[in-house]
């Protein structure tokens, strides 16, 4: 049976992986859509097994947040390069989503057909780093060139607040709560984070850190 270029973009769109790959599965499948799509899942799955024990050192950490919660959620490739091609990133922003709507368990759940996809289709190991999860009244993030996230969760304040101990927590790197609020505030050296904190009467419910190094 001939393979139209019709079938072959509706597979390749379906799936993002290349037009050979594509072709090769429809070929297989005796031009069944169905059948291709599992032919496809299934290579995936082998592909990623054998890349599954090189290192994954690059990567995007994504964040997702609704009122009162947020996640904190890293991805890990192999280099930078993919860490920043646009659906390594998409990936890593819907695991975040997941993580934030459904829990933390239904993205780890989800995580190893997802990712064998993300592996054919990018040719590298791709690997579920640290999930992380924050409740508060107030959530405020700041993630750091795509490779560190920090979440700060406050009992009162503004979201705006939350941010900028983010930021400060990310150049600063305390280690736990006691030393984040003796800090002089990074943009206000003569104020420490516990006066900042003070003026809008707000406290650190908790704050988490995720990196994409191992």
């Amino acid at each position: 049976m001939a393979i139209t270029t019709e079938q072959i973009k509706e597979l390749r769109d379906a799936t993002g992986i290349s037009v050979m790959q594509c072709k090769k599965a429809l070929e297989e499948a005796g031009g069944d859509m169905e059948k291709a799509l599992a032919i496809l899942k299934e290579k995936s799955a082998e592909i990623a097994a054998k890349k599954s024990d090189r290192e994954a050192t690059a990567g995007f950490v994504a964040k997702a947040e609704k009122p009162g919660a947020g996640i904190l959620l890293a991805l890990r490739c192999e280099t930078d390069f993919v860490a920043k091609n646009s659906d390594f990133v998409t990936l890593a922003q819907t695991l975040a989503q997941m993580a934030l709507e459904k829990g933390k368990d239904v993205a780890e759940q989800a995580a190893p057909e997802l990712l064998s996809g993300a592996v054919q289709k990018l040719g590298e190991n791709v690997k579920l780093g640290e999930i992380a999860s924050v409740e508060a009244p107030i959530v405020g993030s700041y993630v750091h060139d795509g490779h560190t996230g920090i979440m700060v969760g406050l009992s009162a304040g503004t979201e705006a607040l939350a941010r900028d101990i983010a930021m400060h927590i990310a150049a600063m790197n305390p280690e736990d709560t006691a030393a984040l609020l003796a800090q002089p505030f990074v943009k206000n050296g003569e104020m420490t984070i516990e006066a900042l904190l003070t003026s809008s009467q707000a406290t650190v419910v908790k704050f988490i850190r995720v990196t994409t190094a191992q």
